[in-house]
């Protein structure tokens, strides 16, 4: 059948549709499901795909091209019809609908199916574990309840099969628990089923944020103790009110008249959402989810967060009349009631959710530069593999600079480089120790000869490729103390001449000249600059620390020991001129306080 004939075949159905609301769908040749969708009109909605073609976008185009046939059910208003979209594409998750994103791994709370049920944490609960809440996106709030309930309950923590005959037979003995008094003994029968499940009830409603109806319950209990002059139990029902009123407080949003409400914002571009939805019982939200969203075919803002809404109602069986969003919804139901508040609480609600999809949208994005930043490092890496002809991928490159002015104070540096990126962590300086003055060559054979031999001595990895910061000559005195070390040929190894970017290889009179727009060069320049900045940066500290000790050598009556504790706390002359006379007396006693000052204001005349 020729793709006109198709249209034709197609059209002649859409005319015959009826004018009420219901859901589409559209099938494949192989009469695979492709897309569902809702309408008011389902007439008006599918002859829709069919003309205006120029107004349709690439995807809607491709997916006109892919249908074959067209079902549809009808329904009794919009709202059904929206209902049953939600279901049908979760059941088939057709090719052109957007699929909802969520983590799977948020922790629940489970209150479990059993004798003297437990609370506890599953990733993955099923119906037959128990009674499931959350899940939880933020752990430490999860915590925070179960810290809770600890506090106000004696639940049980063992994995007894706490069954009627069991507790008779005697088969348990009470364990710490008992004695530590976080447990009331029901593996001996010390507490009734009945007097357990009491508290396992007041838990539930805190789960489901009734917080309210169990301070009451607290209060109550508390002032009946007290006017039977209980006073030790009325003061324990005291301190469980205290401890709840403070969790309420830190879990408190907007004000208590606020609740059984949900709240849900979006924030979206050409090709993706981000949804987050908030459910506020006694003004604290008690539950909490982010949806991330692949748009298909450039889908109006309304129908995602439609589509979200009701998976969420589904998700957590809410029954809830009141939804508030960012955006204007203008779905008609009388089960739902839909605003978008510009002022007041409700208002902050919506911009606190809105700060939720924000971030999830921020959190994308960074990882999505991060994968990039991955991919172009990696790239380099294989580009510099390829220009070097090394036999390895150098996924771990070492690169050394030194640093002197006149031969004073010479220090060097190396950098580490893993995966094209910098490894702080295993960046090392050095104070030269066996060359006198200025020789680089000889400084450059010190400092690799130490760093390989400590590798070698600790049976730590060795790099696939050193680059030395020099021209012939450095890279000469590294490669004899390789030799010297006996590995020499393991290791590639360049260095890299900085005029001209010219790369030596050992042993090769004739310079290598990479393209400056080759990325192993460029990730070659930025070990060296980083070498070179590390190197500067550690010379200008030990220059400037031997300057401070040179100048508080020459003050008659300050010692070596004096010495060193002036430069441990204060650091830098400028701090010793501007410390008050008090801190100066305690750090070194009065004499020797007075003798620094006078010596630093002469200094500065």
């Amino acid at each position: 059948m020729s793709s006109s004939e198709r249209i034709q075949r197609l059209k002649k159905i859409i005319s015959d549709l009826p004018t009420a609301p219901g859901i589409y769908k559209f099938l494949n040749k192989d009469h695979q499901i492709i897309y569902v969708g809702k309408a008011k009109q389902l007439r008006n909605r599918v002859s829709s795909y069919f003309t205006d073609s120029k107004q349709h976008s690439r995807k809607t185009l491709r997916l006109v091209s892919q249908i074959h046939h067209i079902d549809f059910v009808i329904v009794n208003s919009e709202l059904d019809a929206l209902l049953l979209e939600n279901s049908l594409i979760k059941e088939h998750q057709p090719k052109y609908n957007i699929l909802l994103k969520d983590d799977k791994t948020y922790p629940f709370i489970c209150i479990t199916r059993e004798p003297f049920p437990r609370v506890i944490v599953k990733r993955r609960p099923t119906k037959k574990d128990g009674k499931v809440y959350g899940p939880y996106s933020s752990v430490k709030a999860m915590n925070e309840l179960l810290e809770l309930f600890k506090a106000l309950y004696k639940v049980r923590t063992c994995h007894y099969h706490l069954s009627e005959e069991n507790i008779k037979a005697g088969k348990f003995k009470v364990c710490l628990e008992y004695h530590i008094n976080n447990c009331k003994g029901g593996c001996e029968g010390l507490q009734s089923e009945e007097d357990y499940l009491k508290d396992i009830q007041e838990i539930e409603k805190i789960l489901k944020g009734r917080t309210r109806e169990i301070a009451d319950l607290f209060k109550t209990k508390m002032q009946a103790y007290a006017e039977q002059l209980a006073f030790e139990k009325a003061q324990a029902y005291k301190d469980k009110l205290e401890k709840l009123n403070i969790f309420r407080e830190k879990a408190l949003v907007v004000n208590t008249s606020i609740s059984n409400l949900i709240v849900i914002t979006i924030t979206s571009d050409d090709t993706q959402a981000f949804i987050n939805i908030l459910y506020v019982s006694e003004g604290a939200v008690t539950l909490a989810d982010t949806f991330e969203v692949e748009k298909k075919l450039e889908e109006p803002e309304e129908d995602i967060v439609l589509l979200a809404l009701f998976r969420f109602i589904e998700k957590y069986k809410i029954a809830s009349s009141d939804v508030i969003s960012n955006i204007s919804i203008s779905l008609s139901s009388d089960n739902y009631q839909f605003l978008q508040p510009k002022i007041g609480d409700k208002k902050k609600l919506i911009d606190l959710s809105l700060k939720n999809a924000l971030f999830a949208k921020k959190e994308k994005l960074k990882k999505k530069e991060a994968q990039k930043s991955n991919e172009k490092h990696s790239f380099a890496v294989q580009t510099l593999k390829k220009e070097l002809r090394l036999k390895e991928l150098p996924m771990h490159i070492e690169c050394f600079d030194n640093s002197n002015i006149q031969g004073t104070y010479p220090v060097a540096a190396m950098v580490c480089f893993k995966n094209g990126r910098p490894s702080k962590k295993d960046y090392r300086h050095f104070h030269i120790k066996t060359v006198v003055g200025a020789n680089d060559f000889a400084s450059m054979y010190e400092i690799v000869t130490r760093r390989y031999r400590r590798l070698l001595e600790e049976a730590q990895p060795l790099p696939q490729l050193i680059i030395i910061d020099g021209g012939k000559g450095q890279l000469s005195a590294a490669c004899n103390a390789l030799k010297d070390l006996t590995i020499y040929g393991r290791i590639a190894i360049v260095g890299i001449a900085k005029k001209l970017e010219e790369i030596y290889f050992p042993e090769d009179s004739v310079p290598l000249h990479l393209s400056k727009k080759s990325e192993g060069l460029k990730l070659i320049q930025r070990l060296r600059d980083e070498a070179h900045r590390f190197a500067i940066t550690f010379h200008r500290n030990v220059r400037s620390k031997n300057s401070i000790q040179t100048l508080l050598h020459e003050v008659e009556g300050i010692g070596e020991k004096t010495i060193e504790k002036l430069l441990k706390h204060f650091k830098t002359i400028k701090a010793i001129k501007e410390a008050d006379t008090s801190t100066l007396y305690q750090l070194v006693g009065k004499a020797k306080g007075d003798l620094l000052k006078s010596f630093l204001k002469q200094e500065e005349r």
